[in-house]
């Protein structure tokens, strides 16, 4: 890395009055990096829905067999369900920046030789598949990078109107791509698409180069890709406020998906439109969606995150009901344009809750099971619509895909989502350093730790009450296995034990542990009887001779 690239400098923290109001719509704007990413990705976004315009049109020209052209959009997906875990855990544990650098490179040459082959006429359906999966591995592995490095570019308050400017980006991408690259295609050739968007890549990759993130600093060696695959697990199965994310993301996507599946059937067939009205259409969707990111500050005033993403969700289910039977195109427009304010106000909320509740060691894993659910979601209630509308008519499809809409929330009330931006995930790194007389590994194991309290039986039951928290966290931040004993001898003494694959894993515990984990072990440290602490032993396996 050269000396003399420059540094984008993040933006200084206001002071006064501003520093604790309520982050604007546009404020993030005002980080060099975040500004300078923000407009690159929206570049980028504008040529892959271009690339994704061209490669089924060149597949067209290329065979008449539905099956190929139905593959194209296979090919650019599947890497996204297969490498959506081990892309999120290798952006965990290795230089992000250096990750990025690495995918748009590999996505410049992808693109690119998609290009050099549409112009010299060297094009076959196996290599326009074969390009379009590489093309979907780089976008598989660069996802979670994207998610994940948000919270390191703005300021924790303005975290919320970032995230909804990053989905801003992709829906204007959305509107305008398609458009343009039809344009483009009628007039050159799907080949200058291709190389239109591998340029956009090389714009991203000058941004990326220039920034300078803070290093992630551990005396730890990093985890193998198997273990952060594992302990990404770990944490989505114990932790609840996680899985209220994904529950709720994943029926939303299912049923919101019923509009998106069936806009150019209604608009082609119900409203005898053209590509051109087709495009107008999701343009006003497009278009709602950046007057939502600016209405969103002021409507999280007055509306708590569960009662904004209830409101957006019956508004976009209004938008999917108007596309069933409305058929002047005006007032469809502008019945799209509001339902583009829900899409927006519903995304960003459940992206928003997804980052605030997961700590940065963990963020890219979390975030690449976020998009799978999504993604997913999107996919399989796509396929669903589709069939459904092959029996009972596109119009009754979408009324389903409404109540669905509707209903979601009401089943999933009791799955409340949590949106507070104080929640205090950095490292409080109170764990005292073990105490080392012989000479460990870090790669040996297993590892385990035994903590002794001294209970009184008459607050044992609250005690056992506070300890099933102290479980869940334990497991969450690595733990294998965890127990709770009791001493038959000394009713008083109950011993907790839990264990870790390796040294190494329980000594990332203690880089992880965080003040809100610090204040459920006060909680069941208060039960302890005695002046001193509960008494901590650490143990690692031996290794018996041959």
């Amino acid at each position: 890395m050269s000396k003399s690239a420059k540094k984008i400098p993040l933006a200084k923290e206001p002071k006064g009055k501003d520093a604790g109001s309520l982050a604007s719509a546009w404020r993030p704007l005002r980080e060099p990096v975040f500004r300078a990413l923000w407009i690159a990705t929206v570049v980028s976004n504008i040529g892959t829905w271009m690339q994704d315009v061209g490669e089924s049109w060149l597949m067209t020209s290329l065979t008449p067999s539905p099956v190929l052209v139905a593959l194209v959009e296979t090919a650019g997906s599947l890497p996204v369900v297969l490498l959506a875990l081990p892309a999120g855990a290798l952006a965990d544990i290795v230089d992000r920046r250096r990750l990025l650098l690495v995918m748009q490179i590999w996505m410049v040459v992808a693109a690119g030789a998609m290009g050099v082959l549409a112009l010299m006429g060297q094009m076959t359906p196996a290599r326009l598949l074969s390009l379009t999966f590489l093309l979907g591995i780089g976008t598989a592995m660069s996802s979670p990078v994207w998610q994940a490095i948000t919270p390191e570019l703005v300021r924790p308050t303005d975290l919320p109107a970032a995230i909804t400017l990053s989905v801003v980006s992709f829906n204007v991408a959305r509107a305008i791509g398609p458009a343009l690259g039809g344009f483009i295609i009628g007039a050159s050739g799907p080949w200058a698409v291709f190389l239109l968007n591998a340029a956009s890549f090389i714009a991203i990759m000058v941004v990326v180069y220039r920034w300078r993130p803070a290093p992630r600093r551990s005396k730890l060696p990093p985890e193998d890709i198997i273990g952060a695959m594992r302990s990404g697990t770990l944490y989505l199965r114990n932790s609840p406020e996680l899985q209220t994310v994904m529950v709720r993301t994943g029926i939303f996507a299912v049923c919101a998906s019923g509009l998106w599946a069936l806009v150019a059937q209604q608009a082609r067939r119900g409203l005898g439109l053209g590509s051109f009205g087709y495009g107008l259409l999701l343009g006003c969707i497009g278009l709602g969606a950046i007057v939502g990111a600016w209405l969103l500050p002021k409507i999280r005033e007055r509306l708590s995150m569960n009662g904004l993403v209830a409101a957006g969700t019956v508004v976009f289910a209004l938008a999917t009901i108007s596309l069933a039977y409305i058929h002047s195109f005006g007032v469809l427009a502008g019945a799209l344009a509001v339902g583009g304010v829900g899409w927006i106000a519903v995304l960003s909320s459940l992206t928003v809750s997804a980052q605030t509740v997961t700590p940065s060691w963990v963020r890219a894993r979390v975030m690449a099971v976020y998009l799978l659910v999504f993604m997913g979601g999107l996919a399989v209630g796509s396929a669903v619509w589709g069939f459904v509308a092959a029996r009972i008519g596109v119009s009754t499809a979408l009324l389903f895909a409404a109540i669905g809409l509707v209903t979601g929330p009401l089943v999933s009330w009791r799955f409340r989502l949590i949106g507070n931006e104080n929640l205090s995930l950095a490292p409080s790194m109170h764990w005292p350093e073990p105490v080392m007389l012989i000479d460990t590994d870090t790669s040996e194991g297993p590892a385990i730790t035994v903590v002794e309290y001294r209970i009184d039986p008459k607050t044992a039951d609250e005690f056992l009450q506070a300890m099933k928290d102290m479980k869940r966290i334990r497991q969450r931040d690595g733990a294998i296995r965890w127990n709770l004993s009791r001493d038959t001898a000394d009713p008083q003494r109950y011993v907790e034990t839990f264990v870790t694959e390796s040294w190494a894993d329980h000594l990332r515990q203690h880089e992880r542990v965080t003040a809100e984990n610090r204040e459920v072990e006060q909680r069941a440290q208060a039960f302890h009887l005695g002046p001193e602490l509960p008494k901590i032993t650490h143990l690692v396996a031996e290794e018996m001779p041959k």
